[in-house]
């Protein structure tokens, strides 16, 4: 594609991506379900693998996980979310499965875990985040690894947007995160939808390239594709904030492991504020 970001400015921002102290994590229900809407033990151990080789690497964790409502679907034998009922009924019985399997796993480490749940209106009323933030550099003093995700037993219009991307990047950026990486069940952003496009090219970097990027996303993203669009609007967010970014493969091998040696892996997003040379 026409525009590409600099190799000077791709392999910085993987540097700094590398250097990262404090990073947020976001895994999606495809990153940890199967396709009958169970947790998948493979898929969740494989995640928490990847965050403990960051935190072997002295580095700050906080891990945004969706799932819940995924995860409720198949706990309750129960295939509809038709509603928002349904689906806010069906969050309540997958959290506290999801939770327990985290700990389980995070337990092979001799790590600590610890639940909070959200909405963006948390994260945007300043003195509701404040107590959030103060909560999460508690835990992180202590060792121990926040795991945030929706409120979607009290939540309406997120459940239906996907919105753990846009919290995602809220709290990168409130928490003054290093890194926000996004897990998800594609290798990054394409030139055009990879599961029905065999010609879509996988799209290295975005920078100052963003306004095609984002032409090529709204063409080519529908249906089960759709929510790449919310990944790729936090990642630009946090990048605005000096942040690096990279959407990423979930089933990737050592995909955290890769960003923090600063392999390409995936999309990155290169930092625009303080980063990234004006022209």
């Amino acid at each position: 594609m026409s525009g590409a970001v600099a190799d000077a400015e791709v392999d910085r921002a993987r540097t700094l991506a590398a250097e990262a102290g404090r990073v947020v994590v976001k895994a999606g229900t495809n990153s940890l379900t199967d396709e009958t809407s169970n947790l998948d033990d493979g898929k969740l151990d494989k995640l928490v693998d990847d965050v403990a080789d960051l935190i072997e690497r002295d580095k700050e964790v906080i891990l945004v996980s969706s799932g819940a409502i995924g995860a409720g679907k198949g706990r309750a034998g129960f295939a509809s979310d038709d509603t928002v009922e349904e689906s806010q009924a069906l969050s309540t019985i997958g959290q506290s499965h999801l939770m327990r399997r985290y700990t389980e796993s995070f337990e092979r480490y001799g790590v600590t875990v610890a639940q909070i749940l959200v909405t963006e209106h948390d994260l945007e009323n300043p003195e509701r985040f404040t107590n959030f933030k103060n909560t999460v550099e508690t835990l992180l003093d202590w060792g121990v690894v926040p795991i945030v995700n929706e409120n979607d037993a009290v939540a309406t219009e997120e459940i239906r947007i996907g919105d753990n991307d846009m919290i995602s990047s809220s709290i990168a950026i409130g928490v003054g995160a290093d890194l926000l990486v996004t897990l998800t069940d594609v290798d990054g952003v394409y030139t055009g939808n990879p599961k029905r496009d065999a010609d879509a090219e996988l799209i290295e970097a975005v920078g100052r390239n963003y306004d095609e990027v984002e032409r090529i996303i709204e063409s080519s993203a529908s249906g089960s594709f759709g929510g790449i669009r919310t990944k790729v609007s936090g990642a630009r967010r946090v990048s605005e904030h000096g942040i690096p970014a990279i959407i990423a493969r979930s089933t990737e091998p050592d995909v955290l492991e890769k960003v923090a040696t600063a392999q390409a892996v995936g999309t990155i997003f290169t930092p625009i504020n303080g980063h990234e040379d004006p022209e």
